[in-house]
């Protein structure tokens, strides 16, 4: 994911200030305005004089840039650069910083090579298109492949210790994160978006299962719901396999009946089956295939909803929340 930076040359504070509230990771302005970018907000202020821009014309200039970027110093690759330059660069260093004026040149400078640019840097003509580039270059996280399963067993457990993940986000209809008793297989758990005559919804929060359950992060990675904590960023799907990420402003750990829920997914090599342990309450809520909210409650085998099952070729393996290609089975 690239970090976003905003070049305010010539120095505006209007700007500035739009900038920083719409998301940015740092801020680029002239040396002598150094001190006031920094009393705005707590993030990165560079300056501009440190902060050269390089036009790549040549493969000389990607020589060049290679050589400072080696060196240690910080350079933008200034508009106007061509992909495949960029993609040499990126092969032989994390440190590269690219100019984008608009929303397409950010998406594909986030793209390049899969990983993308280490900073994209927006100049202050393209200000108004500040928070489409936050949105979809450092929130946006692609799609998630989400297939239908369906329900095999609905169980009661008992009592456990459950995780309610509370966001610094207001999550709509549809929305969840995927939460599993292995990472192999993990189910759509949707949001508290819903009201009833019970209890107001809190769209905020995602009730979200047993502390021991595996939920997806940004970048491919895992955590155990357990291990959530407060200024975390997770990942958020929705039921088109839409993607984002939010940060944890709350982890709520109590003790409350449990249901363990079965599902197997149709697949080319034989059904792939997952579980996941859920509070019992009408409140928590998987996610149907046309996209509805269904209580867990009402929940009968045959049902269907909609989970995320990695390719049984990829390797299911994880080390400390990473995927590795190992042959591990959890049930």
């Amino acid at each position: 994911m690239s970090r976003i930076y905003f070049r305010c040359v010539p120095y505006d504070k209007a700007a500035l200030t739009l900038a920083l509230e719409s998301g940015v990771d740092g801020v680029i302005v002239p040396a002598r305005d150094a001190a006031q970018a920094a009393s705005l907000a707590r993030c990165e202020v560079w300056a501009d004089e440190e902060t050269p821009r390089v036009a790549l014309a040549a493969k000389a200039d990607e020589e060049g840039a290679l050589a400072r970027l080696r060196a240690g110093e910080r350079v933008v690759l200034a508009s106007g650069w061509e992909v495949i330059p960029v993609e040499n660069l990126l092969a032989q260093s994390d440190a590269v910083l690219a100019e984008a004026a608009d929303l397409k040149t950010a998406q594909l400078a986030a793209g390049i090579l899969e990983r993308g640019v280490a900073g994209i840097v927006v100049p202050v003509t393209a200000a108004g298109e500040l928070k489409a580039i936050v949105a979809q270059c450092k929130l946006a996280q692609g799609r998630e492949q989400l297939v239908p399963a369906r329900i095999t067993r609905v169980e009661t457990v008992g009592l456990g210790h459950r995780v309610c993940a509370d966001t610094l986000s207001l999550l709509q209809r549809g929305q969840g994160m995927l939460v599993g008793n292995s990472s192999a297989f993990t189910f759509l758990v949707h949001a508290e978006t819903e009201h009833n005559e019970y209890v107001a919804a809190r769209p905020f929060r995602v009730n979200a299962g047993a502390v021991h359950a595996y939920v997806r992060l940004p970048h491919d990675r895992t955590t155990y719901l357990g291990e959530l904590r407060a200024g975390q960023e997770v990942l958020v799907a929705d039921a088109d396999g839409a993607t984002r990420v939010v940060t944890l402003g709350r982890v709520k750990i109590e003790v409350r009946p449990m249901l363990l829920i079965e599902a197997e997914a149709a697949d080319a090599d034989g059904p792939r089956r997952g579980a996941v342990f859920l509070q019992n309450a009408e409140t928590i809520r998987l996610v149907t295939p046309t996209g509805e909210p269904v209580s867990v409650v009402t929940l009968s085998p045959g049902d269907e909803v909609l989970c995320r099952v990695d390719d049984a070729t990829g390797g299911a393996g994880r080390h400390f929340g990473m995927r590795v290609a190992e042959d591990i089975r959890e049930v």
